[in-house]
C-alpha cells in the first residue's frame, strides 16, 4: 500500500473538521476550529494531510514548524495541548506503522531535522491502543517527557459519587455549602478571569495561557457548548473559585483552568466546583473528566497530586515523543 502526504489545502477544512469529529482519537486540539484562535504568525503552520494510494483519508496531522539549535523541526501541534496523527478508526498496526514511516520519509524531504508531538492519553481514544507510540520507538524516537494527567474515570463512580470521594474532599464540599457557596454555569468570562490571573501570579508568577480576548474567541470558534465555565459563588455573586472545561471529544471533558480566590481558601470553594462539575461531566455522558496534569517537566506536585486524587482522579501518561531524522 502505498501513501501520500500533502499539505493541507484550504479546500479541506470541512473534511478535516468531520474526520476528527469520527476519527478513533481526535480531539478539539487537533481541529482548525481551534487552532484558528492563533494568530496569524504565531506558528509556521504545516498541517498534513496522508492519503491511501486510492485516495481515502487515513489521517490529518496539525502541525508547525520550530526553528530550534540544528534547523526546523516538525511539531505537531506548538499551540495545543496534543497533537499527532488524527487516525481513521479503522486502522491497524500495519498501517499505523505505514503512515509513521511515511511521515518521518516526508519531513527528511521537507528539510526537517527531527519531529516532536505530544499524543493524547488513552483515555481520549475510541478504541485504546498503542500503536503511534510503538512506532515511533520503533523508529528511534525517544520520550522527551511523562507528565501525568489526572483522570477521572466516570463510569466507576457509580450514582452516589460522593462514595468515590475521599473523607476530606467530602469534608471540604460540606463546609463549602455551610458557608453558603453554590456552583453556577456562567460563560461570562470576565467574571473568573481576575481570580484566575490573581491566582497563577501569586502561586507561579505567569499567565493564563489564554488571554481574556482569546477565551472569548475560543468559546465563539468552537461553540455548541464545546467550552463551558463553572464558578462558586455566594449570594452576592462574588466568585470564589471556578473551573473551565473543553469539550475535547465526545469520551472527555477537560478542565483547562482551575483556579480559586486565595483569601476564600479557608471555605473551599474548589471543592464544590469539582463536585459539581463531576456531576454535570456524568450526567452529559463523558466517560471520563481529565483535570489535567500534576506534574511539570516531570517534577510533581504532590499537593496537587493529593487533592486530585482525592476526587477519585489517577495519573495516566501524556507523552511527548521526540526524534532526529
Amino acid at each position: 500500500m502505498s501513501i501520500k502526504i500533502r499539505r493541507v489545502l484550504k479546500q479541506d477544512r470541512a473534511a478535516w473538521v468531520a474526520f476528527v469529529e469520527r476519527s478513533n482519537n481526535g480531539t478539539i486540539f487537533h481541529s482548525p476550529d481551534f487552532l484558528d484562535y492563533h494568530p496569524e504568525g504565531r506558528f509556521d503552520n504545516h498541517h498534513l494531510v496522508v492519503e491511501s494510494s486510492s485516495g481515502k483519508t487515513m489521517a490529518f496531522i496539525p502541525g508547525a514548524v520550530s526553528q530550534w539549535d540544528d534547523g526546523p523541526w516538525f511539531r505537531s501541534y506548538p499551540g495545543a495541548s496534543y497533537g499527532g496523527p488524527v487516525l481513521d478508526d479503522s486502522l491497524g498496526l500495519d498501517k499505523v506503522e505505514k503512515l509513521t514511516d511515511a511521515l518521518i520519509k516526508y519531513c527528511r524531504q521537507q528539510g526537517f531535522k527531527g519531529i516532536e508531538m505530544t499524543l493524547p492519553p488513552l483515555p481520549y481514544f475510541r478504541r485504546p491502543h498503542n500503536y503511534i507510540d510503538f512506532s515511533l520507538i520503533k523508529n528511534g524516537f525517544i520520550y522527551r517527557k511523562r507528565e501525568l494527567t489526572a483522570v477521572i474515570d466516570l463510569r466507576r463512580l457509580g450514582e452516589e459519587i460522593d462514595l468515590g470521594f475521599s473523607q476530606s474532599a467530602r469534608r471540604g464540599v460540606r463546609k463549602a455549602v455551610k458557608s453558603g457557596l453554590r456552583v453556577v454555569e456562567d460563560n461570562d468570562f470576565s467574571k473568573f478571569y481576575p481570580v484566575l490571573e490573581s491566582n497563577l501570579k501569586q502561586r507561579h508568577n505567569v499567565k493564563p495561557t489564554h488571554t481574556l480576548e482569546e477565551l472569548k474567541l475560543l468559546d465563539d470558534l468552537l461553540g455548541a457548548g464545546r467550552v463551558k465555565q463553572f464558578v462558586s459563588v455566594d449570594d452576592s455573586g462574588e466568585v470564589y473559585a471556578g473551573m473551565i472545561m473543553f469539550h475535547c471529544n465526545p469520551r472527555v471533558t477537560l478542565a483547562f483552568y482551575i483556579s480559586h480566590n486565595e483569601e476564600h481558601q479557608a471555605l473551599r470553594p474548589v471543592n464544590i466546583v469539582y463536585r459539581e462539575v463531576i456531576n454535570w461531566a456524568r450526567k452529559m455522558g463523558y466517560h471520563y473528566l481529565d483535570l489535567g496534569t500534576y506534574t511539570l517537566n516531570m517534577e510533581v506536585n504532590y499537593g496537587l497530586c493529593r487533592f486530585k486524587e482525592s476526587f477519585s482522579a489517577r495519573g495516566q501518561f501524556r507523552n511527548t515523543f521526540t526524534g532526529k531524522i
